[in-house]
C-alpha cells in the first residue's frame, strides 16, 4: 500500500467518502478507550495519586475542553458527521453520469467518482487505475490514448471517441458487438493544498448515441435512395439559378454522371433551352409557396431536347429574396396509347409557346397579365428579383406616351374588332428598348379569364439599325456633296495658284505687285486646306498609311498639345500596356488628336482636365462596349476625355456634319470634327462620342489592329527635291478644265518641254494619231466627261505599252488606283498643285523612265 495514491488527509483513496467514514469511526473508538482507561486507573490507583496531580490533570482537561469549544466556534476544528459531511463539489462529481477521475499531469490519481469504479477494470485491488491503464489491453486505442496523454501533460483539452469490439471486458467473453467510449481530458483550476496542476479525465459510454446516429444516417440514406430512384426526376436550384441537387433518374435522362456532379456545377441555363430559365426563377411577391405546372423542353448533355412537365415551386424569403426552388420532372415521352395524340399535341404546343423568338402574353379583359412565355422576361426586362408579373397591368410596362394606344388596342381586341394595327412602343425604365405589339382577341371561356393575346417583337436593334442607316445615308449624301464641291473647287484653286506662280516669275520681291500676288497665292493655299478637310470628310483625301506605334507618337504630341491648351488646363496621358500596332497616316492621325484636344479646350473656358488614354480592346470585349455598328475585332482605342460643359443630344447628332459649329461666328469653320470623322473612317476605324451636360465629353476612337502579313507593300521613300527642272521631252496634257490645262501647258513649256494639249479623252487619241514620233509622258485628269482617265489609259496602253503616265485629281490617290488595272507605270499628282510641284513631278517621272531604259 506504500505506492497507493492518498487523499488530502493522507489516507488511501479508492473512494474518498468510504475512507472518511471508516477513519471517523476508529477515531471515536480510540478516544473512548482512552477515557475508559483513564477512569479505570483513577478508580484503582486514586488513593496513591497525590491530590495536586489530580487537580492539575483536571485543570488541563478543562483548559483543553475550553480551547476546543473556542476552536469549534471559530471554525478551526470541524466535527465529522460521517457520510453526511461530504462536500458539495464532491457530491456533484459523484453524481455525474460518466466516470470522472482527477490526476496530476504525471498520472498520479487524486480522486475518482463512483461511476468510474463501475467500468470493468476501473479498479485494481480496490484502488482506481488511470485511464491509459483502463484501455491498456486494447491495441486499437493506443494512438488515441497517446494523444490524450500528451494533451494531459501539456494542459490542453482533448477528446477522442474509442471503438471497442465487445466493450471494456466484453471482448474476452466473446462478444462481437462494438461499444463506443468518449474519453476526454482537460485542466482544472488550481486547488488549495495541491502543489501540482490537476487534470480531469472523463470516460463516457456513448454506444447508444452512436447507434441512434447510425440508424438515423441509414434512414437518411434510404430516403435519398428512394428519391434518387423514383420514377420521376427531381432537382433544386438556388436564387442565382445554380443546381444544388438532382436525383439519379433526372441525371440518367439528361446524360449526366451523378458521381461527377458537384453542387453549383450546372446552371438552369444548361438544362433549359432559350429563355425557359426565367420561368423557373419567378416566385410570388408575398413569399407564398405555390406549385406551378410548366410544360417545357429540357436540354440533354448531348444537346437534344427532352419534353417534360415540371411541377415547380419557388418562394421568396422574408427579406424578399428568392429562395431555393423544388421541381418535380415528369417525362412527357411516356403515355398510354389512347392519350398519345393529345400528349404529342401538348408537347408541340409547349415547344412553340416557349421557344418562339418573340414574347407572348395573355391578358384578361382589363389588360392584366395572366400568362407569359419564356422570352417575355428577356424582352420586357423582367428579372427574377422583382415581384411576380402575373396580374400586373401590361400597360404599366410601357412608357406613358404609348399606354393610351395600347389600351385602345386591347379594348378593340376584347370587343373582337378586326384589322387592329400593331402598336410600336418603348418600354418603361429600360432605356430605348422598343417593341412592336400585335394584339388579338381570344375566345372567351368560363374556365379561363384570358381574353386578349399579345405578341411582342423586340425592335430595339432594328430601330438602332434604322437610325444608323438614316444617319449613314445623311452623312454619305453630305460627303458626296462635299467631295464634289471640293473636286470642282480644286480645279479653280489649281488655276489660281498656278497663274499666281507664273506672275511671280515676272514680278520679283521688289516689284509693287509682288505683295498682292503673294496674298492671292496664300489665300488660295488656305482655301486648298479647306478643300482637303472636305475631302477628308468625304473620305477622298490622299493618305500615306504606315505602321505606327501609337504610344510613342502620342507622347511626341504632348509638348505641342500643352502649348495649345494653355496653363489653366491639365493634360493627363494614360497608356495601356503592350499596345498593338496600327496602320494609318501619321500626319492625319496627329491632326485627329489635335482637333479633338482643341475642341476639348474650347469646351473648358474655366479650366479643367483633358485625359488622353490608349488601350488594347480585344474582339471578346467589343460586345460589352455597347457601341452600335462596331464589329467584333481587335482594336487599339484612343480616348480624349474632358471635364468641360458637355453637349445636348441635339448637338451630338450634328457634330460630325461639315460646317456645323457651336462656336461664335468667325471662330471656327465647322470642319474640325467632320475632318476627324472622315480620316478615321477612311483609315478603317470607328469613332463614338458620349457627353453629359455639366460633366464633360468623351471621344472614343477604335483603330483596327495591324497584323503584318506577307506581301505588304512598303511605302515609297520620298524622292529628293529636284533642282534642275528643265527638259526637252514630248508631253501629252489631257485636261477638261481650260484654265488648269492652260496653266499646266505654260508651266511645262517654260521649262523646255514640248506640250500637246487635249480637252478630252477622245481628242487625246486623235492627237496621238497626229504625232508621228510618239510621246514620252502623258498627264491626264482622272474625272472627265465621256471618257475618263482610266479608260483613256487602257486605250493608250494598246499603242504605247511602256508609256509613263501621271494622273492628276482632287480625290484620294487610293480611290484613283482602284480603277486602274495596271498601275506599275502610273504616278499621281494631287490637285491643287503649284508650278514647282508639276515641274518637279514631271522631272522625277521622266528621270525614272530613263533609269528603267538603262537597266
Amino acid at each position: 500500500m506504500s505506492n497507493a495514491p492518498l487523499d488530502e488527509d493522507g489516507y488511501p483513496a479508492p473512494f474518498l467518502s468510504r475512507l472518511r467514514q471508516m477513519s471517523g469511526t476508529w477515531r471515536v473508538v480510540a478516544l473512548a478507550l482512552v477515557f475508559v482507561l483513564a477512569a479505570v486507573l483513577l478508580a484503582l490507583l486514586g488513593d496513591r495519586i497525590p491530590p495536586d496531580v489530580i487537580l492539575i490533570a483536571l485543570a488541563l482537561l478543562a483548559v483543553i475542553g475550553v480551547f476546543c469549544l473556542f476552536a469549534i466556534a471559530a471554525g478551526l476544528f470541524r466535527l465529522s458527521p460521517g457520510e453526511e459531511g461530504r462536500t458539495l463539489p464532491r457530491a456533484i462529481v459523484d453524481s455525474l453520469p460518466f466516470g470522472a477521475i482527477v490526476t496530476d499531469r504525471e498520472g498520479r490519481i487524486t480522486y475518482a467518482n463512483m461511476r468510474y469504479g463501475d467500468f470493468p477494470g476501473g479498479t485494481s485491488n480496490g484502488v482506481p487505475v488511470g485511464v491509459p491503464r483502463l484501455f491498456a489491453g486494447y491495441p486499437e486505442t493506443s494512438e488515441a490514448l497517446n494523444r490524450l496523454s500528451r494533451a494531459a501533460r501539456d494542459g490542453r483539452p482533448a477528446f477522442e471517441d474509442l471503438r471497442l469490439i465487445g466493450g471494456l471486458g466484453g471482448a474476452m467473453g466473446g462478444s462481437t458487438r462494438p461499444s463506443w467510449y468518449r474519453v476526454g481530458v482537460r485542466s482544472l483550476p488550481p486547488v488549495e493544498g495541491h502543489g501540482s496542476a490537476l487534470v480531469l479525465w472523463s470516460v463516457e459510454d456513448i454506444t447508444r448515441d452512436r447507434e441512434r446516429q447510425d440508424n438515423a444516417y441509414a434512414e437518411l440514406q434510404r430516403a435519398i435512395d428512394y428519391l434518387d430512384h423514383a420514377p420521376a426526376g427531381f432537382f433544386s436550384a438556388d436564387a442565382s439559378g445554380q443546381i444544388q441537387y438532382l436525383n439519379s433518374t433526372l441525371a440518367d435522362w439528361l446524360g449526366y454522371d451523378l458521381a461527377e456532379f458537384e453542387t453549383g456545377a450546372i446552371a438552369l441555363e444548361d438544362l433549359v433551352r432559350g429563355d425557359g430559365a426565367s420561368l423557373l426563377m419567378r416566385g410570388r411577391a408575398d413569399g407564398q409557396i405555390r406549385t406551378e405546372v410548366i410544360d417545357i423542353d429540357l436540354v440533354r448533355r448531348n444537346g437534344t431536347s427532352l419534353p417534360v412537365r415540371l411541377l415547380h415551386r419557388a418562394a421568396r424569403l422574408a427579406a424578399g429574396e428568392l429562395g431555393e426552388t423544388r421541381t418535380l420532372v415528369l417525362d412527357r415521352r411516356q403515355g398510354t396509347d389512347s392519350a398519345e395524340a393529345l400528349r404529342a399535341a401538348e408537347v408541340r404546343f409547349s415547344r412553340f409557346f416557349n421557344d418562339t423568338p418573340f414574347a407572348i402574353a395573355t391578358l384578361d379583359g382589363q389588360g392584366r397579365i395572366i400568362r407569359t412565355n419564356a422570352p417575355f422576361s428577356r424582352i420586357f426586362g423582367w428579372s427574377s428579383s422583382e415581384k411576380s408579373i402575373e396580374m400586373q397591368p401590361m400597360a404599366d410596362l410601357l412608357v406613358e406616351a404609348d399606354r393610351t394606344r395600347f389600351a385602345e388596342a386591347v379594348t378593340a381586341a376584347h370587343e373582337n374588332r378586326s384589322s387592329i394595327e400593331p402598336v410600336d412602343a418603348l418600354l418603361a425604365g429600360v432605356g430605348d428598348h422598343a417593341v412592336r405589339l400585335y394584339v388579338s382577341g381570344s375566345e372567351a371561356s368560363e374556365a379561363s379569364s384570358e381574353r386578349v393575346n399579345v405578341y411582342a417583337l423586340d425592335m430595339t436593334e432594328q430601330r438602332k439599325l434604322e437610325a444608323q442607316f438614316a444617319q449613314g445615308q445623311k452623312m454619305q449624301a453630305v460627303g458626296q456633296l462635299a467631295g464634289g464641291v471640293a473636286h470642282d473647287f480644286n480645279n479653280v484653286l489649281t488655276a489660281i495658284i498656278g497663274f499666281s506662280d507664273l506672275l511671280l516669275l515676272k514680278h520679283k520681291p521688289g516689284d509693287p505687285s509682288f505683295a498682292d500676288l503673294m496674298a492671292i497665292k496664300n489665300s488660295a493655299n488656305r482655301a486648298a486646306g479647306l478643300t482637303r478637310q472636305l475631302l477628308a470628310f468625304s473620305r477622298r483625301q490622299t493618305l500615306r498609311p504606315q505602321v505606327l506605334e501609337i504610344q510613342g507618337h502620342i507622347d511626341d504630341l504632348t509638348v505641342l498639345l500643352k502649348r495649345l491648351i494653355g496653363e489653366a488646363i491639365t493634360l493627363a496621358v494614360e497608356h495601356g500596356r503592350a499596345l498593338w500596332p496600327v496602320k494609318a497616316d501619321l500626319v492625319q492621325l496627329e491632326q485627329v488628336v489635335v482637333n479633338l484636344v482643341v475642341n476639348a479646350r474650347d469646351a473648358m473656358p474655366n479650366g479643367g482636365t483633358i485625359t488622353l488614354r490608349t488601350a488594347n480592346v480585344s474582339a471578346a470585349e467589343v460586345p460589352g462596349l455597347g457601341h452600335a455598328g462596331l464589329p467584333a475585332a481587335d482594336y487599339v482605342a484612343i480616348e480624349v476625355v474632358d471635364t468641360g460643359t458637355g453637349m445636348t443630344p441635339e448637338i451630338m447628332d450634328k457634330i460630325f456634319e461639315p460646317f456645323f459649329s457651336t462656336k461664335e461666328l468667325g471662330k471656327g469653320t465647322g470642319l474640325g470634327l467632320s475632318t476627324v470623322y472622315g480620316i478615321i473612317k477612311q483609315t478603317g476605324g470607328f469613332i463614338y462620342c458620349a457627353s453629359t451636360l455639366g460633366v464633360g465629353t468623351t471621344f472614343q476612337i477604335y483603330l483596327p489592329r495591324h497584323v503584318a502579313a506577307e506581301g505588304d507593300v512598303v511605302p515609297k521613300a520620298q524622292a529628293a527635291p529636284v533642282k534642275d527642272l528643265t527638259g526637252h521631252e514630248r508631253i501629252l496634257l489631257v485636261e477638261d478644265e481650260d484654265n488648269v490645262r492652260s496653266f499646266s501647258a505654260r508651266a511645262l513649256r517654260a521649262t523646255g518641254y514640248e506640250v500637246f494639249e487635249a480637252d478630252s479623252g477622245e481628242e487625246a487619241l486623235y492627237v496621238l494619231d497626229d504625232i508621228e514620233d510618239g510621246i514620252d509622258l502623258m498627264i491626264s485628269d482622272v474625272v472627265m466627261p465621256e471618257m475618263d482617265g482610266p479608260t483613256l489609259l487602257g486605250k493608250v496602253r494598246e499603242r504605247l505599252p511602256d508609256l509613263k503616265v501621271i494622273f492628276v485629281s482632287g480625290y484620294a490617290e487610293e480611290s484613283v488606283r482602284q480603277d486602274i488595272a495596271d498601275d506599275s507605270t502610273v504616278e499621281f499628282l494631287a490637285k491643287p498643285y503649284s508650278l514647282d510641284q508639276i515641274n518637279s513631278k514631271v522631272k522625277e517621272v521622266l528621270a525614272s523612265a530613263r533609269r528603267d531604259v538603262r537597266e
